[in-house]
């Protein structure tokens, strides 16, 4: 019986694609810049994720934005890559990698941050309007309410929006098949930062949520 996801010489390249961009996407960068400023661990910190937010909440802004760079960076990078050398197919899957190696990392026992930097970079990088869309939805919540969870709920759940208004033609709504994979992986990646933020999505209901900047 034939295997339905087709050879192994074929689909080879498209695991690894997946798993090259899971394991750069692993990589804590909110742990590492803490501990080598002398910091500690910024799991023990705030809310105890590895994300900019809570690097923000040991007071140091530089390496909170450092944070905020190298995770979104992280995402993007894989997906240029993978659309320089190969095609979008590859893109796609390496940016869904990264985003799943941050939510997920191996290093820490899968145990990661909540991937709203990741997610924004794979965004840029696989549309740049619609990441800059999303980042520009971000930015604009965060300023108007001081709350970065909901800006990130936002951003997310505007994400494919963005992507499917700009995937229409002049002419007619067809949707192109890359149109199509962009806009998927965005909805996945937008459901698992809901399910991260199942926390703060109970603390906003209560008004409990703390604002940005808060320690």
């Amino acid at each position: 019986m034939p295997d339905p996801l087709g050879d192994i010489s074929f689909t080879w390249p498209f695991f690894a694609a997946a798993l090259i961009g899971y394991l750069i996407g692993s990589i804590p960068f909110g742990l590492v810049l803490t501990r080598l400023a002398g910091l500690g661990d910024v799991r023990k910190i705030g809310s105890g994720n590895i994300g900019a937010t809570n690097v923000l909440r040991t007071g140091n802004k530089a390496l909170a934005l450092a944070t905020l760079l190298l995770d979104g960076g992280k995402g993007a990078v894989v997906v240029i890559i993978a659309n320089a050398y190969l095609t979008q197919d590859y893109a796609v899957l390496a940016g869904g990698g990264a985003f799943l190696g941050h939510l997920f990392p191996i290093w820490l026992k899968f145990k990661g941050g909540k991937g709203v930097a990741t997610f924004l970079g794979v965004m840029l990088a696989i549309s740049w309007p619609a990441g800059l869309g999303a980042a520009l939805t971000w930015l604009a919540v965060a300023l108007l309410l001081r709350i970065s969870s909901l800006s990130a709920l936002v951003a997310a759940a505007l994400s494919p929006v963005y992507l499917y208004i700009l995937s229409q033609t002049p002419f007619d709504d067809a949707i192109f098949y890359g149109d199509l994979q962009r806009i998927e992986l965005s909805i996945f990646m937008a459901v698992l930062v809901f399910i991260r933020h199942h926390e703060n999505i109970r603390r906003l209901l209560k008004g409990e949520e703390p604002r940005i900047g808060k320690k």
